[in-house]
């Protein structure tokens, strides 16, 4: 689209409105998209879109998906939330975040259809609504050959469900944002069910038979395929780190998944089915070659992501209690033998208070040698220090403290490293983010 300006002054703006929206809150419903879209021509519906929900595994399997398709030479859109550092991650074609020009420009251009449908007697759209048809316009524009859309909170009526996919993806399904989804595993694979469309084929990596139940009820009664990860397709674990496919075409032995955790065998499988249904139900051309260069080249920060071997850094994105319970079997099996190997723990650590934060916590807090609580940068961090007393009374008070600045935590953390320990930096996203962008600026170290 538009090249780069030289200043960033309406960009600024731009991010300023963005930000101003969240005062509209989390107000789930499809009628103010579905009003804005069809003002601006309803762009969505030029779209070859793979639609995934899911507790955890969503970003991981769309990086997955992603690698696989851009070797295969399909240009491929992206659209996750939230971001870690930039907002424009948000929206990428080949990894390429959206251009500043471009964004203020697609802004712009929605703004007074804002008004319009707040005029029409709509309720204002909230920030994830508006960023959302932002990202349809840019893709709209662009066309690239395939987009990935990541659900933002649950299915049934998250703003990315006004899409009519070609594949939908269901990944692991978890306790999270049970104030929004249910308080159920059932309950929760309800609203997540909800993506699932007639006719469409679903892919689904969950495990738990509780969801299960409700996703194949759910696509019977929409005649949609369902193809689930360790029964219609499976995999199994050949060394720490590969896995053999077995799939409803494909049979490919030794794959080699860039991102660590024995958890991630099940995200590439669900990638993998999504790939086969890809190339026999829709033509792509994706061979196991393209799969192989895929797995091995995709990239995801802040998923059990090493980000300096000395000091040892790990960083990951686990922020309940599925996700703490993948990170401690990664950190008692692969990560113990390399990249800890025998060596102290030292723990920093930040979750909201809407995660169960203290369920998910306990899983971890064994493991570590030392522990820091510290503050997500976001106003749903409550009682942050709440995590202290219960560290305290599983590894003795003496060992744990609190810090509430992330910068500090972790510097502190750092401090308490001798050769060869390991920190480890864990919980929200909106915490790993602000590290993430502190240590990509070596300011810490």
């Amino acid at each position: 689209m538009k090249p780069e300006p030289a200043f960033y002054g309406e960009y600024e703006e731009a991010m300023e409105f963005i930000h101003s929206l969240c005062q509209f809150g989390i107000n789930l419903g499809l009628d103010r998209i579905r009003s804005l879209l069809a003002r601006l021509g309803n762009p969505e519906r030029s779209l070859k879109i793979v639609h995934i929900g899911g507790t955890n595994g969503k970003g991981s399997t769309a990086a997955f998906l992603s690698a696989i398709l851009r070797s295969a030479g399909y240009r491929t859109g992206m659209f996750i939330s939230p971001h870690l550092e930039d907002y424009r991650e948000r929206i990428t074609i080949d990894g390429q975040m959206i251009g500043r020009s471009d964004f203020v420009s697609l802004l712009k251009e929605i703004k007074p259809h804002l008004q319009a449908v707040v005029a029409s007697g709509i309720e204002h759209p909230t920030e994830f609504e508006v960023s959302t048809v932002l990202a349809i316009l840019y893709f709209a524009r662009l066309q690239p050959d395939i987009v990935l859309m990541e659900v933002g909170l649950g299915g049934e009526i998250d703003s990315t469900n006004v899409v009519n996919p070609l594949i939908a993806v269901i990944t692991s399904i978890g306790l999270d944002h049970m104030d929004y989804l249910g308080r159920t595993i059932a309950e929760i694979a309800r609203v997540k069910a909800g993506i699932i469309k007639e006719g469409v084929p679903v892919v689904t990596s969950a495990e738990k038979a509780e969801a299960l139940a409700v996703l194949t009820e759910k696509a019977r009664e929409c005649q949609a395929e369902l193809i689930r990860v360790g029964q219609d397709v499976s995999w199994q674990q050949r060394g720490p780190r590969s896995f053999d496919y077995q799939g409803r075409q494909w049979r490919i032995k030794g794959l080699k998944p860039a991102l660590l955790g024995r958890h991630q065998f099940s995200n590439a499988c669900a990638a993998l089915a999504v790939c086969e249904v890809l190339r026999d139900r829709y033509g792509f051309g994706i061979t196991k070659e393209n799969v192989v260069q895929g797995l091995q080249s995709a990239e995801w920060p802040c998923r059990l992501e090493v980000f300096s071997a000395e000091p040892k850094i790990v960083l990951d994105g686990a922020h309940n209690a599925d996700g703490m319970t993948a990170l401690r079997d990664a950190l008692e099996s692969e990560l113990r033998d390399t990249v800890l190997a025998g060596k102290r723990l030292v723990l920093c650590l930040g979750m909201l208070a809407d995660k169960e934060r203290e369920k998910a916590a306990e899983i971890l807090f064994p493991l570590a040698d030392q522990v820091i609580i510290t503050k997500p940068d976001s106003p749903r961090a409550g009682n942050w220090r709440s995590l202290q007393d219960v560290a305290g009374r599983m590894i003795g008070p003496d060992k744990v403290r609190s810090i509430e600045d992330p910068e500090q935590a972790v510097r502190e953390g750092l401090e308490m490293l001798a050769p060869g320990d390991m920190l480890l930096v864990t919980g929200s996203l909106y915490l790993l983010g602000e590290v993430r962008s502190c240590l990509n600026k070596n300011l810490l170290f």
